[in-house]
């Protein structure tokens, strides 16, 4: 596997002694924002136009939509979509929208089809987005057919992952996207083979940047998880790599413990962490030992304080393991389900709870430490990617800084 940066050991090593003297890398400064930037309605519209509207996110694992005709819907922030595998192995998006009288055309979550049909008035389409049939034709008149097809937002498939800007007339590249270090990165993880083994999402009452923060943050662990996760994981130990607009960071598990008075000479320590990257602009990449999960974080398409989570189980496949396909199902079952069963019972509540407390009108200013380090980053990059737009036309970002 091809090294970007520092060695891999190299780092773990390095967290391995930040562990030893209660230290952690740290960012250059504090850093005050405002409970606007989770609440107002304008900076809300911003982000979903001058981020989500501007640069690649990721939608899907490639292997949830295997065979042609395979698709999925979502709500995107700024488009209702229909996610669809072409013929030619290539992957489509779509706004899920007749071209005749704007009806929804698919209401299914996920399936398979030849075409798609509109419920109102039977106007079909090819799932490559071609308008095939206008019913009733011969009384209907004579529109350009090639005007009426599909409209097509850009989507990319890169590293097994489907990534969609959600605008039709932006353009995608996610290698320009993710730079060279993180490209480089996802690449050497061979992570098209592997498989979506379990994915399920959540509509949450919770600011979308609330919900993303809560996933860069190892600071929280011992205090918000005691009888869980803070079980496995140390707490504000972190060694990072900033790429930019993207990053990663090494959390040592506390199966470690048995080297922090003992040197570990040339054994491997990469069983003993968690490796997270923060792929701008709304998700999470865990590396565990033997799997990935993927989160994202996505706008509500008009309330500012509401989002939907989405989480991913990504496996080898079956025949990659030694397992029987009861044992491979078995083991991440269990897996899946401790995921759940923190997210409902620890995460959920104290994020909903934040989201609450930030509608006060006298909450005052707040403030990120040095030592949340992934969370700068994150508050960095959007505001770079909004700024980078103020004064275009017809665009006003609130200058966020400031606000009490």
């Amino acid at each position: 596997m091809t090294e970007v940066g520092a060695p891999r050991e190299e780092r773990i090593r390095r967290a391995l002694t930040h562990l030893r003297n209660d230290t952690t890398d740290e960012f250059g400064d504090i850093t005050w924002f405002a409970p606007r930037e989770f609440t107002d309605p304008a900076v809300a519209q911003q982000e979903r136009d001058l981020i989500f509207g501007r640069v690649p996110s990721i939608v899907a694992h490639g292997s949830e939509i295997p065979r042609a005709g395979d698709f999925f819907t979502l709500q995107l922030p700024r488009n209702t979509v229909i996610v669809v595998r072409q013929r030619d192995g290539g992957v489509k998006t779509f706004v899920n929208l007749c071209r005749h009288r704007g009806a929804l055309l698919e209401k299914e979550e996920r399936g398979r089809c030849r075409l798609f049909s509109c419920p109102y008035h039977r106007w079909s389409y090819d799932i490559d987005g071609e308008l095939r049939t206008i019913t009733r034709d011969n009384t209907f008149g004579e529109p350009d057919r090639s005007m009426l097809g599909l409209i097509e937002l850009p989507t990319e498939v890169r590293h097994g992952f489907v990534w969609v800007v959600d605008d039709a007339a932006a353009e995608i590249d996610v290698a320009a996207w993710l730079g060279p270090e993180m490209d480089a990165i996802l690449a050497s993880y061979d992570l098209g083979p592997k498989v979506c083994v379990q994915s399920e999402g959540f509509d949450e009452p919770v600011n979308w940047k609330i919900m993303q923060d809560a996933f860069l943050d190892g600071y929280h662990i011992q205090y918000a998880h005691p009888n869980t996760a803070a079980k496995h994981i140390h707490t504000n130990v972190m060694a990072f790599d900033d790429f930019g607009r993207h990053c990663r960071f090494i959390a040592p598990r506390k199966s470690i413990d048995r080297w922090i008075e003992e040197d570990p000479g040339e054994h491997s320590l990469a069983g003993d962490v968690t490796e997270t990257h923060f792929l701008l602009p709304n998700s999470t990449l865990l590396r565990q030992p033997d799997h990935f999960q993927l989160l994202t974080f996505r706008p509500h398409p008009t309330d500012p304080q509401r989002s939907r989570m989405e989480m991913r189980l990504i496996v080898p496949p079956v025949e990659q393991t030694g397992l029987t396909e009861e044992k491979w199902n078995r083991l991440w079952a269990k897996n899946w389900q401790i995921l759940l069963d923190v997210l409902h019972a620890e995460d959920f509540p104290l994020l909903r709870d934040s989201q609450r407390g930030m509608v006060s009108a006298s909450a005052g200013r707040m403030v990120l430490g040095r030592n949340e380090v992934a969370n700068q980053v994150f508050r960095r990059e959007t505001q770079k990617l909004l700024a980078h737009h103020r004064g275009h036309p017809g665009t006003t970002v609130p200058d966020q800084e400031g606000i009490q």
